[in-house]
């Protein structure tokens, strides 16, 4: 089982890469939390990954954090969620939200992913409650994102412009970190400056 790659990104579309290690090209299907930060064609990149066999297919699977990894194979595991659900739910919101809406039990927020519709999110809840409850708090990844009113108007203003949740969730959280003010104009300068490149 390959369990980690590292190498060059050669090709790039969406949700699927290509990583050249020493002359051998990987297939690796990636979630939009993992995409969009791995860089351009011709970066470096060094992946988590999850090898998944079936009878038919051999399919790698790659995340940039352990606790992406985690969740997929959590995910995976409940019944009727296969891997391809599994990626759309990552992809259509950030790990560290995702644990939090379980923890929470909010069915909205579940339901508002992708893909999940209400039975999906319940099965969710009471398959994995336990488990995220056991995560380490102290974790980075899973302290919850700034939860104020700037915040929440910067995800609005990206969603009301088209921009995919998870996307504008990780420019919105790189703009907190390299913009010391918490004013709307000049963050949301710095986000659409980091989601154009």
């Amino acid at each position: 089982m390959i369990a980690h790659l590292t190498g060059t990104l050669s090709d790039k579309q969406l949700q699927r890469i290509v990583i050249d290690v020493g002359g051998v090209g990987y297939d690796v299907n990636v979630p939009l939390s993992t995409f969009y930060g791995i860089g351009d064609i011709g970066s470096q990149v060094s992946l988590r990954i999850h090898t998944h066999v079936t009878d038919d297919a051999i399919r790698l699977f790659g995340f940039a954090t352990p606790l992406e990894q985690q969740l997929f194979e959590w995910l995976i595991s409940i019944s009727r969620i296969g891997p391809k659900v599994a990626l759309s739910v990552l992809s259509g919101i950030e790990p560290a939200d995702l644990v939090k809406a379980i923890r929470a039990s909010d069915l909205g927020r579940l339901t508002s992913i992708p893909g999940v519709g209400r039975k999906n999110a319940e099965r969710l809840v009471i398959e994995l409650k336990d488990r995220v409850n056991k995560l380490t708090a102290g974790t980075t990844e899973l302290v919850p994102s700034s939860g104020d009113d700037v915040r929440d108007d910067l995800l609005s203003a990206l969603a009301n412009l088209g921009y995919q949740r998870a996307a504008a969730e990780r420019a919105v959280e790189r703009a907190f970190a390299k913009v010391t003010t918490r004013e709307f104009e000049p963050l949301l300068r710095e986000v659409l400056k980091a989601l154009v490149r």
